[in-house]
């Protein structure tokens, strides 16, 4: 916190050290976090992945995941080389939406289960 000052050249250079601590707190993370700390810290680790950094995840002491940044590319693109996707053959048509029209009256319908 700053404390109050007539140097102005003082409390200058304390609002500089400050603002440079603020800048590099995302390079004293961890590289392996628990959740509990990911929860309470996500956006300074989601800062820190988005910089090229990379935080593995861990639940009870197991790793369970990694956050890594995303590249710019296509995110298909590599299920596509696989063969895991294919294009749509087709122009795509949207189903009908609403309720589904009865195949008869429910009258008959009910006369027909009564028999």
């Amino acid at each position: 916190m700053l404390s109050k000052c007539c140097h102005a050249g003082a409390c200058f250079l304390e609002m500089w050290r400050l603002s440079f601590t603020a800048v590099t707190l995302h390079r004293s993370l961890k590289r392996e976090v628990g959740i509990r700390e990911l929860h309470d810290q996500l956006s300074r680790y989601v800062r820190y992945v988005s910089d090229g950094g990379e935080v593995v995840v861990t639940m009870r002491g197991r790793r369970v995941a990694r956050l890594s940044p995303v590249e710019g590319g296509d995110p298909l693109a590599e299920l596509r080389e696989r063969g895991l996707v294919a294009e749509p053959a087709g122009d795509w048509k949207p189903r009908r939406t609403g309720r589904p029209r009865p195949a008869a009256a429910v009258s008959e319908l009910v006369g027909e289960q009564r028999r």
